[in-house]
Formats: structure tokens, sequence, C-alpha cells
């Protein structure tokens, strides 16, 4: 019999935590033959992910994972052999209550955000004895071995090699979404939170003598875009800018598949969260992360703890650009001479992408580490 799998995900930031457990889910699914129930409390958010679903079903198959409506008041269901509280979520009352009943008591893990601070190694995969008896462990994802590791599907790297190698898909797929940017063009696509230093990076990107196709699908970063531009309207899907040398298309909300693909065919991708952000990696391409912001600037010794491991084995001077554009960006600062040195070690820059894609590639992968952490618990 099929191991039995629940993920509990309330939807917050913009879709984030329902990409992270929705690619999980179906990773399950697909590699390690478990049945999966996942638990989301928006599913019009879902939807956005996977414009199939039925944004009124209280329960559904989708790509095999069974989606379910995660009700306000909660109705008795069976208790699988593993839990997933992802991201901290709260676990019904009645809910854990079974779980105490349940025997064999299942494997309860709480997926934690992803880190590349120092102690998050010292934290994964500790025990949290709970008041009611059960014990709850700590799953972190992140960037070295001692970690839960990173999504990552089996062929993953192999399928976006033999993409990228491959001019006429390429050019099939930009088409597709209507793209069509012009010759010797830069490519970027930009999915990022508000940021009242666009302009300058806009400015700085139509005054260069290399013209650049910018590629930003519809979310919170377009009304920073339609100032720049200025004019009346909303900017929506469809939409097509032009300023110096700069192009500007807004895109649809695309499903995942199609996004790494976006992510792929880029030359250089702005991402945002933790979803984007890993896919980004996974595509061997320059980027820039910007992290969610959190009170009192809480987000940035994680920023700053990545850059450190990520700009490891990068020649200093290389390093030092990237780090300053990051660091620009994620603290409102004026971005275009940042911008330009970054793109004075382009070539540098660009093989250290693949790079440490492949780094972390050798690593287990984060749902391959989940069903290991459950068989060595003795399930």
């Amino acid at each position: 019999m099929k191991p039995s799998w629940d993920i509990f995900c309330s939807v917050v930031d913009n879709y984030g935590d329902a990409g992270v457990t929705w690619r999980l889910a179906r990773q399950l699914v697909a590699e390690h033959d478990v049945q999966v129930r996942l638990w989301i409390d928006d599913l019009a958010a879902f939807v956005r992910l996977c414009p199939d679903a039925d944004p009124c079903a209280s329960q559904q198959l989708r790509e095999g994972v069974s989606v379910c409506r995660w009700p306000a008041d909660w109705v008795s269901t069976t208790v699988p052999d593993v839990v997933i509280e992802a991201f901290a979520c709260r676990l019904p009352t009645p809910y854990t209550e079974s779980m105490l009943q349940r025997s064999p008591r299942p494997l309860w893990l709480n997926l934690e955000y992803l880190s590349a601070e120092d102690w998050v190694s010292g934290c994964h995969g500790l025990p949290s004895p709970q008041m009611n008896g059960l014990k709850k462990f700590f799953f972190f994802p992140g960037f070295v071995d001692t970690t839960g590791g990173l999504l990552r599907e089996r062929n993953l790297i192999i399928q976006r090699q033999a993409f990228q190698q491959d001019k006429a898909l390429q050019q099939a797929f930009l088409q597709e979404l209507n793209v069509e940017p012009l010759a010797g063009a830069r490519l970027i696509s930009v999915f990022a939170y508000e940021n009242p230093q666009l302009d300058s990076w806009l400015d700085a990107l139509a005054s260069d003598s290399r013209p650049t196709h910018l590629l930003v699908p519809e979310g919170r970063i377009l009304a920073d875009v339609q100032r720049w531009l200025g004019g009346e309207g909303e900017l929506h899907a469809g939409m097509v800018k032009a300023r110096g040398a700069l192009t500007v298309q807004v895109l649809p909300f695309i499903r995942q598949e199609r996004y790494d693909q976006l992510l792929w065919s880029c030359d250089f991708n702005v991402v945002r969260g933790e979803d984007s952000f890993v896919r980004a990696q996974w595509a061997g391409r320059p980027m820039l992360w910007h992290i969610y912001q959190q009170e009192e600037d809480a987000h940035l010794p994680k920023l700053d703890a990545f850059l450190a491991l990520y700009l490891e084995d990068l020649a200093p001077e290389a390093a030092q650009a990237v780090n300053r554009f990051w660091q620009s960006w994620n603290t409102g600062c004026d971005l275009s001479e940042s911008w330009q040195a970054l793109t004075g070690d382009w070539a540098q820059i660009e093989k250290h992408a693949e790079r440490w894609c492949q780094q972390q590639a050798a690593q287990t992968d984060l749902a391959t580490a989940l069903v290991q952490f459950y068989k060595e618990a003795g399930h």
C-alpha cells in the first residue's frame, strides 16, 4: 500500500507558498509513488498556478494530487502516514487530535522557509515535542548537504540544458507568448515586488547601447513599470511599450512549467520570494533575488547569508558587482551604476550561474530528502 501524505498550505505572499507546495506534491506523486492530499485555503490562488483546477471544488484530482479545500470549519478525515505543515501554518485542532489517536502516529514535519543562514543546519531535523504528546520535526530546505536541499525534479537539469541548446525550441516558446525580441537584444524577465528605485534601472536599460527586451509577468512590480512609462491606462498582458533601447512587454501569469521555460530563455532573471528564486537557480543564468521584506530589516541577514555562499567561488571583482546590484535593489538604492558594473563582468557571472546550478544539483533534492527522512524514522 502506498504511503499517504498530507500537505497543508495557507496562501500568503501572492502564491509563493502555494507554488512550493504544489511543486512538492506533484514530485512526491510522480517520482516517489506516494498518495498526496494538498490542503489549501485559497483555491482561487491555486487556479492561477493550475488553470485547469476548479476553484469551487472541495476535492479534485490534479496531476495525481488530491487537491482539497482547507475549510474554516474542519470536517473529520483520515490521518495519513506523513503530515507536513508548510511554513508554520497552524493545523486544525480537530486534525491534531485525530493524529494523537492514530496508531502508529504519523510523522509530523514543519517544512520551513528556505534560508542560507548558518544556524539552519543545526536546526534541521530537530524534534519539537508538543504539549499534546505529539512530536513535530523541523525540516529546513537549504543549499548545503546538512539541510533538506532544494526542490528539483529528477530530469530538470537535463531538460533545461536540452531546451537552451535548441534555438528553434526557444524561438517557438517565445512565439507562443508573442515575444519577438530584436536581433542581439538582451532578454530579461522581471517577477519582483514593488521597487521605488526601478526607474533608475529602466533609465539605464533605455540608454544602453545594446537593446533590451524586458518581459514582465503580471504582478506587483507592474505599477512601477507603468509609472516609468507614463501615459494613461493600466498596463495589462499583451501590451508592448518601447523607450530608447528598452522594449517592455507584459506577459500573462503563466503556469509553472512555462515559467521555467521563460527563465531558461532569458539572459537575466529578476525573481522574488522562494519558488521563483529556486527555479531561477536551476535556469543556470545570471539572476537577482528580490527577497521578501520583513519588519526591522530581518530579511537582510538572510540576503547576506545567501550572497556569501553564492559568491564564494566567483572572482572578487565580479562577486563585488553582483553583491552591489543585489544590495542596491533590496535596499532601495540607485541601480544604474551597479547595473553597469554587473554587465562589465557578464562573462564570468554567466559561467558562475551554471557552475552554481551544477553544484546544487549534485545534492539530494528536497522531495527525496523528505522521503528518506520518513523511511529513516521507521515508517
